[in-house]
């Protein structure tokens, strides 16, 4: 699929051009209107493939649980390993969707590797994530920053003191989900690590209150989000904080979504969950 075309419907998703905008572009692109909503048709399905954890595992205990958050109860889809083992926590931060299937996938593929993880819902204090996609991506807009930031952060206490907890707790998020994990990671001082994917950078004057060692996913072809890692990866450096940043050559923003033919990226997307892992095992379980 073209490039162009896929950066200009990033820009759309983000909310940094119109609908009509969008059209126009890649109609001129094109050269077709037809063609054009033809195109956003097939970038803006969210047809998912065979799940790669099913909802009814049997090694899994899967249930929505809330928690108490700065706006009032947070819903949170959670999954462990069966059993009575304690084990480190892990917040999964969904992109601007809202919390759909394929966040709640990632969180069983997260538990399977030995954690206890949690995906909230941001949309909670609006009513929860609606079925309708665009209407969930409106609604993220909607959202207060400074409290869902406070609802994230108190995600991390939740596992903190969870009775099947080790007290140890990640953190990791996708697009929207990756610049919120980077502002937890600000904001917590309880966190042990974050694994933003992708993520917009907190202000380099915040960096200094960051605890937790970080590893930061970049895609290649994303731009828009780089531009921002110079001056991150500078207050990073000056701030003492232990961090590693990868980048996905040939790979553009969301590329781990594998439900998102158009931008799921096979190698990157395998090669960042090892390393994702890894450094969950390293930074929780020690």
């Amino acid at each position: 699929m073209n490039r162009n075309n896929i950066n200009s419907h990033d820009e759309y998703e983000k909310k940094h051009m119109q609908r009509r905008e969008f059209l126009r572009k890649v109609a001129h692109l094109g050269g077709s209107t037809a063609g054009a909503y033809f195109l956003l048709a097939q970038l803006d399905a969210n047809s998912v493939p065979a799940e790669v954890v099913p909802k009814d595992d049997p090694r899994l205990h899967t249930e929505y649980i809330t928690y108490p958050g700065q706006t009032g109860d947070i819903r949170a889809n959670l999954a462990r390993p069966k059993g009575d083992k304690t084990l480190p926590g892990v917040i999964v931060i969904h992109e601007n969707r809202g919390l759909q299937p394929h966040i709640e996938d990632v969180a069983r593929r997260v538990a399977l590797k030995g954690f206890l993880a949690i995906a909230p819902d941001a949309l909670s204090p609006l009513g929860g994530t609606p079925k309708d996609v665009d209407e969930a991506r409106s609604k993220i807009g909607k959202l207060d920053r400074e409290a869902t930031v406070k609802n994230f952060v108190a995600a991390v206490k939740y596992l903190k003191t969870h009775p099947q907890s080790t007290g140890k707790v990640g953190c990791m998020g996708f697009c929207w989900g990756g610049g919120i994990t980077n502002q937890v990671a600000v904001h917590s001082p309880d966190l042990n690590a974050a694994v933003p994917f992708y993520g917009s950078q907190p202000a380099s004057e915040d960096v200094p209150k960051i605890k937790a060692a970080m590893l930061i996913h970049y895609a290649g072809l994303d731009k828009r989000i780089n531009a921002g890692i110079e001056a991150f990866e500078a207050a990073l450096k000056k701030a003492s904080v232990d961090y590693k940043i990868y980048m996905y050559e040939g790979a553009g923003h969301a590329f781990f979504n594998d439900t998102n033919e158009s931008r799921y990226h096979k190698e990157a997307a395998e090669l960042a969950w090892k390393r994702t892992i890894d450094f969950f095992n390293e930074q929780l379980k020690t």
